[in-house]
């Protein structure tokens, strides 16, 4: 007989669901029959599956260690975890971490052998003693939000469970404000809000963008929204900062290359030549789209009540600060630059 007790990283989460993490081997029906014979037992009683787990619930295994050893084995690729020397921790408290993500980074794998933002949190995680091995046995933490590959900035990685599903209801839900920085082709000198519908082509991984007219009433499109306003103007390049409102894939690339001011470095998207001449004055090598200011809603539930109306700032890259500090700007509001470093 085994024993184990419910952590607090572990509860809110069906009994079922924790099953199958602490014997991933192991199929769905298996688990079933042995709660149906009472060979699992939750807190001394028969249980089905379903229940909720709380904090110090006790689930027991009447099951050999020659069956639990074999259904408990861990894939490889589950243990794979990295150094988080490129990883920079804003803030953390006992369910969240919000982060600071570098250009070049994926959000999350594409492929077993990808190296993610989640693998990094798993080992800071780790080197710091704020998770076990043994507690990623059956919790692992996951990230709340994306950014593309090439976007560097904030991103909410949970904790805990409960960090991980109420940070991420909230920016499925959009009931936080998204705030972004950019540097783009051409001179933008009056802040706008655009609309519009977009449709993903996942054989190309690029999206399309059409007007609200043609796109209304076509179920491929999802409607997008986008606000922006200049902060430093120059005759080529201008500062945006973009309220991102619905947050579709690429969205702010590709409804700003639409209105003919893609994002610097952006090759997907954008101009070419102007991103090349860039390339060799400042040896930028990614787009200037960069995750500035997170403005969570005065309303957080439950145990993350703390963190309600709080806004968290990520500085930009060293490339990003220096070319902004480089140009001589003509227009704009002169904001402190040093915020922005």
């Amino acid at each position: 007989m085994r024993e184990t007790i419910i952590r607090e990283n572990e509860a809110g989460q069906r009994l079922d669901k924790y099953l199958k993490k602490y014997m991933p081997g192991a199929p769905g029906s298996f688990f079933y029959k042995m709660l149906r014979k009472k060979n699992i037992v939750l807190n001394g009683k028969k249980a089905s599956g379903s229940e909720k787990l709380k904090e110090n619930d006790h689930v027991k295994f009447f099951l050999s260690d020659e069956t639990i050893d074999k259904f408990s084995g861990n894939e490889e690729s589950s243990r794979k975890y990295v150094s988080s020397g490129e990883l920079l921790v804003l803030y953390e408290d006992e369910d969240i971490l919000v982060l600071n993500k570098p250009a070049g980074m994926l959000s999350q794998k594409a492929d077993k052998k990808d190296i993610s933002v989640v693998e990094h949190v798993t080992g800071w995680l780790l080197e710091n003693g704020r998770l076990t091995e043994k507690d990623l046995k059956t919790f692992r933490p996951g990230i709340c939000n994306r950014l593309d590959r090439n976007t560097s900035g904030l991103m909410v990685a949970g904790k805990s469970l409960l960090g991980l599903q109420v940070m991420s209801r909230i920016f499925r839900d959009r009931t936080l404000k998204k705030y972004y920085l950019c540097i783009v082709k051409g001179a933008m000198k009056e802040s706008a809000c655009i609309r519009g519908y977009l449709k993903k082509d996942e054989r190309t991984n690029r999206v399309y963008i059409v007007d609200c007219v043609s796109g209304a009433f076509n179920k491929d499109y999802q409607p997008v929204e986008t606000k922006y306003t200049p902060l430093l103007v120059h005759p080529e390049i201008t500062l945006l900062k973009v309220h991102l409102i619905t947050g579709r894939t690429h969205q702010i690339r590709a409804h700003l290359a639409g209105e003919g001011h893609p994002i610097l470095g952006d090759y997907k998207y954008g101009d070419k030549n102007f991103n090349d001449l860039y390339k060799k004055k400042y040896q930028i090598e990614t787009q200037m789209l960069h995750a500035y200011e997170l403005i969570l809603p005065d309303n957080m539930e439950e145990r993350l009540s703390r963190l309600s109306g709080r806004t968290f700032l990520a500085p930009v890259p060293p490339i990003f600060y220096r070319l902004i500090k480089e140009t001589a700007w003509q227009h704009g509001i002169q904001e402190d630059l040093e915020v922005l470093h």
